[in-house]
């Protein structure tokens, strides 16, 4: 399970298994260490975020603050996810 980065205490990372064929790009954002309920994050071409959906219920202010960063860093989540998986593709 890759780490990206974390903002506070909530990790922003990949599942080191992300189905065969390989979903398109996204990152999954807990409070804490990972869990299977973690919200999950598609990362368009634009590197615009897209909400998946919000299962482990972070509060819609802190959501919202932590997608603007995930905004910000999706070149740095691109460059990681290419590295990791070998390929990518998107959502959107």
């Amino acid at each position: 399970m890759p780490r990206v980065f974390k903002i506070g205490s909530y990790w922003v990372f990949f599942w080191s298994n992300e189905s065969d064929p390989l979903e398109p790009i996204h990152v999954h954002v807990c409070q804490g260490a990972p869990s299977g309920n973690a919200t999950k994050v598609w990362i368009t071409r634009a590197g615009k975020c897209y909400l998946c959906h919000n299962n482990s219920r972070i509060p819609d202010r802190v959501l919202s603050n932590i997608l603007k960063i995930i905004e910000a860093r999706s070149a740095e989540i691109i460059e990681k996810w290419i590295g990791y998986f070998g390929q990518i593709t998107y959502f959107c």
